[in-house]
C-alpha cells in the first residue's frame, strides 16, 4: 500500500500530488472481485484462527498459504479503495487538520472496513467502508484538530450543522439563518448556535499583525492581571519598608515572618511548615511569631507601614 510519508521529498502540496498520482494507477474492483477478495480474507481469517489454536494438523502449510492469500487479498481490497478514503478526507479540510493527517486517519478507518467486511450481507463494499472512513476522520478531528477538544457526539452535531449549512447556502445563495438550520437539523435554536460558536478557532496570540512579522496579535491585547505604573510604584514602595521594618529582627525572626505570611515566595507556611524547616516543634515556632509581632508593633516605621495595607 503506497505511505504518504514515503511519497517523496518536499512540501505537504508535494507528498499529496505524489501519492494522489500513485493511487491513481490502482485500478478499481468491480462488484464480484470485491466478493471475491472479501471471501479470501474471510477464508485467512478462519486459518489464522486454526493455526493459533495449534489445530493445523497435516493442513499447516495448506493453512499458512491461505492466511498468505488472505493478506494479499486484504492489502488488494485496501489498495483499491484509496481514493475513496481521498475523496471523503476532502470533505474535511479546513477543520483544523492538514490534508495528509486526514488522509492517514481516513486509511486507518479503511482497514477497519475491510477487517469487519460481511460480503454476505449483500452490501457494496464502498457504502459500507464510507462510514469507517467518516467516524475515523471525526474522531482525529475532536481529538487533534482543535485548540479546544470537544466530545465526539459535539463533533459529529457540529457536522451536520456545517454540512446543512453549506448545502442551504448553495441552493439559497445566502447564508440560512439560525432558525432555518434549526428546523433542517431538528435541533434546537440555541442549540445550533452553541455548536456554530464552536466552529470558531480561537485566535493565536503569536499571529503576526500587518506586513512586519516583529508583531504579534498578543502585543495588542491588555494583561488585565498586570500592575499599573501606580501599583508597581507602591508595591516596590511597600517591600522596601518591609525590609526596613524586618531590619531590627534576628535572622531566624525574620525568617519566621516571611514564611509564615507568604513574604518569602508567596506561600504562607503553617506552625508545623515552619517547626520542620528549623528542626523546632510547632509550639516554638509559635512563640517566636509572637514574640517578633510584638517586636514590630513597637518599631517606628510600623505606622508607616500600615499605611500601606489599609
Amino acid at each position: 500500500m503506497p505511505r504518504i510519508h514515503d511519497a517523496g521529498p518536499g512540501g505537504g502540496t508535494d507528498l499529496t500530488r505524489r501519492y494522489l498520482r500513485e493511487i491513481g494507477r490502482i485500478p478499481l474492483l468491480s462488484g464480484a472481485e470485491e466478493v471475491r477478495l472479501a471471501r479470501a480474507i474471510e477464508a485467512g481469517l478462519l486459518a489464522g484462527e486454526r493455526l493459533a489454536a495449534g489445530d493445523a494438523g497435516p493442513d499447516h502449510d495448506a493453512l499458512v498459504e491461505v492466511v498468505r492469500i488472505g493478506q494479499r487479498a486484504k492489502a488488494s481490497l485496501i489498495e483499491a479503495n484509496l481514493r475513496l478514503v481521498v475523496s471523503i478526507a476532502r470533505r474535511y479540510t479546513r477543520r483544523g487538520l492538514p490534508m495528509l493527517d486526514l488522509i492517514q486517519e481516513g486509511n486507518v478507518g479503511l482497514i477497519r472496513a475491510v477487517e469487519r467486511f460481511d460480503h454476505a450481507r449483500g452490501f457494496k463494499f464502498s457504502t459500507y467502508a464510507t462510514w469507517w472512513i467518516r467516524q475515523a476522520i471525526s474522531r482525529a478531528l475532536a481529538e487533534q484538530g482543535r485548540t479546544i477538544r470537544l466530545p465526539v457526539h459535539v463533533v459529529d452535531e457540529l457536522n451536520r450543522v456545517l454540512r446543512v449549512l453549506r448545502t442551504l447556502a448553495q441552493k439559497q445563495a445566502r447564508d440560512p439563518s439560525v432558525e432555518e438550520l434549526a428546523a433542517a437539523t431538528s435541533l434546537p435554536a440555541d442549540r445550533v448556535v452553541e455548536l456554530l460558536s464552536y466552529a470558531e478557532e480561537p485566535v493565536s496570540l503569536q499571529l503576526p499583525v500587518g506586513e512586519s512579522s516583529d508583531n504579534m496579535f498578543g502585543d495588542f491585547v491588555e494583561d488585565t492581571d498586570a500592575l499599573s505604573p501606580e501599583e508597581l510604584v507602591a508595591q516596590l514602595l511597600l517591600r522596601d519598608q518591609v525590609e526596613q521594618v524586618l531590619d531590627g529582627l534576628s535572622e531566624r525572626e525574620k525568617m519566621v515572618v516571611r514564611l509564615r505570611y507568604g513574604l518569602h515566595d508567596g506561600r504562607t507556611r503553617t506552625l508545623e511548615e515552619v517547626g520542620r524547616e528549623f528542626g523546632v516543634t510547632r509550639e516554638r515556632v509559635r512563640q517566636i511569631e509572637h514574640r517578633t509581632l510584638t517586636k514590630l508593633r513597637r518599631n517606628e516605621w510600623a505606622s508607616e507601614l500600615r499605611d500601606y495595607l489599609a
